[in-house]
């Protein structure tokens, strides 16, 4: 434990970072929250960027939410870095802990001043989160970890580590027409597909013609198959829905809101390493998560939340249908019969 001390709940001004990714973002929130009630009285500023604005904001965690947390010139650099020195933050807890952040402490370090207590990995900060097996730790136990370095007591939360928490999803948005069935013209039972990943990372994504297999399966066993993501997947989500006329095409169509909403009244959610799948998860929806171990490691990424399967190949391509959908039935409830 650092030698310095946490203000705690009489600090006045708090600064949380936490730039990217969807699944790295969302899965930071339940670190968010005890950061929130650990200070309550607290001006509490995110820096982040502006894809997480509106549901960072609709959380009720934060007084303020910054969004350039990610300059592209020296010009926006300086700007930012000079706004955060005018702040005078107490504490800033850096959850992104990567070199550009190692970078924003570096900077709000130097010279005469003010300087915040700091939490994350640069060293020389306030609360150095030193643990040698932090690269190990899923996202979820790590952050939980730092926070206890940064004198934020376990017994703050009846559980820990900290879940996120997506209920304020429903609780805000359930009863507006948008987040109802009928809006995507789902009746009955429906299971959700994620067939997408990031852009530059094919090796995460199962065959194509996979999805479309287990689609069928899936309308087989009297369960609408459905799929989410966003705008780029909408010409493979399309792909597939000709192969499989029986799948409901949602890709493109859905925001972050929806997401949740939909994923809550799911039977089921088949998805690859990304960010959906882990806000589905943490929705409560079963899942089955599809992991290449030689490009990720479920031991640090798997989603968390609802009861999960997780179905695993050095390579995705070496992961059958007959497995997945056998996994399927396993996390759902779904009989054991097969499919006509």
């Amino acid at each position: 434990m650092s030698k310095a001390v946490n203000p705690g709940a009489s600090a006045k001004r708090i600064l949380v970072i936490k730039l990217s990714a969807l699944g790295d973002f969302v899965l930071a929130m339940g670190a968010m929250r005890v950061i929130r009630e650990f200070h309550p009285d607290a001006h509490i500023t995110l820096l982040t960027t502006l894809p997480y604005q509106d549901f960072a904001r609709a959380s009720g965690l934060f007084d303020r939410i910054q969004t350039n947390g990610r300059p592209e010139t020296g010009k926006e650099t300086r700007a930012l870095l000079k706004s955060l020195r005018k702040e005078q933050y107490e504490v800033v807890y850096d959850l992104h802990t990567s070199g550009r952040t190692r970078n924003y402490f570096r900077a709000l370090n130097f010279g005469f001043g003010p300087k915040p207590l700091w939490s994350g990995h640069a060293k020389g900060s306030a609360f150095f989160h030193s643990n040698p097996a932090r690269e190990g730790m899923h996202s979820i136990d790590r952050l939980a970890d730092q926070l206890e370095v940064a004198g934020i007591p376990r017994d703050i939360e009846p559980t820990w580590p900290p879940m996120p928490d997506l209920s304020f999803v429903r609780e805000k948005f359930g009863d507006r027409a948008n987040h109802q069935l009928s809006r995507f013209g789902l009746k009955g039972a429906y299971g959700l597909l994620v067939p997408g990943a990031s852009a530059h990372r094919d090796a995460k994504r199962w065959p194509h013609e996979r999805y479309a297999d287990l689609a069928g399966m899936i309308a087989d066993a009297g369960i609408q198959p459905v799929i989410i993501g966003g705008k780029a997947e909408t010409a493979l989500a399309a792909k597939l829905a000709v192969v499989e006329p029986r799948i409901k095409n949602l890709t493109g169509q859905t925001d972050l809101f929806q997401i949740v909403t939909l994923a809550q009244s799911a039977a089921f959610v088949v998805g690859n390493d990304t960010g959906p799948m882990h806000m589905a998860t943490l929705a409560g929806c079963p899942g089955v998560a599809l992991f290449a171990t030689d490009e990720s490691d479920p031991a640090k990424a798997a989603p968390r939340g609802g009861q999960v399967i997780i179905c695993k190949a050095p390579v995705l391509d070496q992961i059958s249908v007959e497995d997945v959908w056998q996994a399927v039935r396993m996390v759902s409830g779904l009989s054991e019969r097969k499919p006509a």
